[in-house]
C-alpha cells in the first residue's frame, strides 16, 4: 500500500506478523519506507540507527499525535484512554505537512 505526501508516494508495508511487529524498522538505514503497526499503542525505537517520524491514528485514521525525528532509544506511547489506535512509522523528515486532525488515506496499488 503507498501514502502520498508531499506530491510523493511513499511505500507503507503492514507490521502483521509476530516477528514483522518485533522487528519493525530495527537496523535500518536510509529508510526509504513506513511500517504501520494496526491495533497498536507504543513503539520503541531501541537499536534504530536513525531518527523516525511517528504518527498515531484513530480508528478513523485521523492524526491524533505526531513526533517528528523521534531519535533512537526512545519509547513512544499513545495515551491509555484513546483505544483502537494505529502507529506508522516513517522516514524522517516525511511528515513535516501533516497535522493533527487530519485524515490519512492509503492507496492499494
Amino acid at each position: 500500500m503507498k501514502l502520498k505526501l508531499n506530491k510523493k508516494h511513499i511505500n507503507i508495508k503492514v507490521a502483521e506478523s509476530f516477528y514483522a511487529r518485533l522487528t519493525g524498522l530495527i537496523g535500518k538505514t536510509n529508510i526509504d519506507y513506513g511500517i504501520l503497526f494496526p491495533k497498536c499503542n507504543s513503539i520503541h525505537t531501541y537499536f534504530m540507527k536513525e531518527p523516525i517520524d511517528v504518527i498515531a491514528l484513530n480508528q478513523n485514521n485521523e492524526i491524533i499525535f505526531k513526533v517528528e525525528a523521534l531519535p533512537p532509544n526512545k519509547v513512544f506511547k499513545v495515551q491509555k484512554k484513546v483505544q483502537n489506535t494505529a502507529i506508522l512509522e516513517l522516514p524522517h523528515n516525511s511528515s513535516q505537512n501533516l497535522k493533527l486532525g487530519q485524515k490519512i488515506k492509503f492507496e492499494n496499488w
